[in-house]
């Protein structure tokens, strides 16, 4: 005997997506391409969601089935939508800090140069249609339209040196709290 799945509906998915006047929007069956003043972007919708526009320029993602990855799908899928609206017109941006004696970052060309201690300079290439500031020698702004790019590359970049509990040194984000330890509790002077 099955047990019947009582299918919430999602708050997040429930909220429609305001669409500002620069944007153009482009349906075709399942796929939604975005366009505005900073980039293009694309996505795919599974068959469990789909779009509606309405007359009045929202946008709102409904189910097409009650089931569990219907729900998963339909928070997720409004959420990415937005993140692509919001990118084209306004965009993102993440900033980074480098903490610690001798840390610091520079841009040269297509590439950031970040010393962090190690015998060598790493050197990343920054990805296309990203843009990346560094400012003061140690403060990192990653900037684009699509979220999710500046997110990976913001923390490829904190990868190298997570900072430590101890003395706080390392990569973190400008709004990252790092949780400080005491050190060692026998050694007193």
């Amino acid at each position: 005997m099955r047990k019947t799945v009582e299918c919430k509906e999602s708050r997040i998915g429930k909220q429609p997506i305001p669409v500002p006047s620069n944007v153009t929007l482009t349906m075709e069956g399942q796929n939604l391409s975005v366009k505005g003043p900073l980039g293009q972007l694309a996505i795919t919708y599974p068959r469990e969601v789909k779009v509606d526009r309405e007359d009045s320029g929202i946008l709102r993602v409904k189910k097409v089935v009650e089931t569990r990855r219907a729900n998963q799908m339909h928070g997720l899928f409004r959420t990415l939508t937005d993140n692509m609206v919001v990118g084209v017109s306004k965009g993102f941006e993440k900033k980074l800090q480098l903490i610690g004696v001798g840390y610091r970052a520079t841009v040269e060309g297509k590439d950031i140069v970040l010393n962090l201690g190690f015998s060598h300079p790493v050197r990343m290439t920054i990805p296309d249609g990203l843009v990346v500031k560094v400012e003061e020698n140690t403060r990192i702004t990653v900037s684009g339209y699509n979220k999710s790019d500046i997110g990976q590359f913001a923390a490829a970049i904190r990868k190298w040196r997570p900072p430590e509990p101890y003395k706080g040194k390392g990569v973190k984000y400008a709004d990252e709290i790092v949780r400080r330890k005491e050190g060692k509790a026998g050694k007193k002077k």
